[in-house]
């Protein structure tokens, strides 16, 4: 049966509605987009020019980066060029290939995150052990593994929503296109698309978070038979890597594990983790590692 779609555009309620507010808006998440993407270029550029920094964790680091960065730019420069205009607007088309790249990007940065954890693991746990274990083509495979990961669940999410007939409301009660403001405008019960949402977001976000956890309840069990000095600067390496998770994974469980509402906490929520959390990793990441902070010095110095 052909699909009727009427609508071919839809309009964005925003964030706020009121136009002064959204001016202030303006001058906030600009400068907090331009951060965004400065402070993770800068950590890709000095990964990938200093010799200090070859190690497979800043390996990791880097391509986490370069996710924090596409992942914001699928967003973000979009909802900032609406705060200063009244027709918030996109096509129907351009809204699926929004959804498209925002779950890709947002679930290779889950599996990418997982993979960090586990080179934790395998560094604090099997030290004479690690190099052979995260050898340079394991972190290829690795990485290249986190990315069809997102590949795939995003053709997921696509094959649901173009099924869908759009032929009345065109209203997206949102600053930006997901899947369940989406299908509040489908001319169709959704309610089956809703449940496969909930099983491949919802449940994806909350079943890595839980294998990360775990995986730092085994370290910590571990750490319990090394001395002070061993221990101190062991978590001092995870506790970067714990922050972000907890600043990734808080928000993305609590909206895609609880039945979508329209109330403007959600879409509160949603910019800590499209525009909070890709600013405040670089900075996360510097504040707490020498090694970065002395790449960047020298890198400076080179400059």
């Amino acid at each position: 049966m052909a699909i009727i779609n009427n609508v071919t555009q839809l309009i964005f309620t925003g964030l706020f509605q009121d136009q002064e507010v959204q001016r202030v808006c303006f001058g906030i998440f600009l400068p907090m987009y331009v951060a965004t993407m400065l402070g993770n270029g800068l950590i890709i550029l000095t990964i990938n020019t200093s010799k200090s920094l070859s190690s497979p964790m800043y390996f990791f680091l880097s391509h986490l980066s370069l996710v924090e960065i596409c992942y914001s730019s699928t967003v973000v420069p979009k909802f900032i060029s609406g705060l200063l205009t009244e027709n918030k607007t996109i096509s129907l088309d351009g809204c699926i290939t929004q959804i498209f790249f925002f779950h890709f990007f947002g679930v290779a940065e889950i599996l990418l995150l997982t993979v960090m954890a586990y080179d934790r693991y395998v560094a604090i746990c099997k030290p004479l052990h690690y190099m052979t274990i995260m050898s340079r083509p394991v972190c290829h495979v690795l990485v290249v593994s986190s990315w069809l990961g997102g590949m795939f669940h995003s053709v997921i999410q696509i094959l649901i929503t173009v099924q869908l007939p759009f032929c009345g409301p065109n209203v997206i009660d949102h600053y930006f296109c997901d899947l369940n403001p989406l299908f509040k405008l489908a001319c169709t019960d959704t309610f089956v698309e809703g449940i496969i949402v909930f099983a491949n977001s919802g449940l994806i976000a909350s079943c890595f978070f839980l294998l990360l956890v775990s995986s730092y309840v085994v370290i910590l069990v571990h750490l319990r038979n090394q001395s002070v000095e061993g221990r101190r600067k062991a978590l001092s390496t995870c506790a970067s890597h714990i922050t972000v998770v907890l600043l990734f994974f808080g928000p993305a469980i609590f909206l895609y594990l609880r039945p979508s509402s329209t109330f403007t906490e959600d879409k509160l929520v949603s910019v800590f983790y499209t525009m909070v959390t890709p600013m405040l990793n670089p900075i996360i990441y510097t504040l707490r590692n020498a090694e970065v902070k002395n790449a960047m010095r020298r890198l400076w110095g080179k400059k």
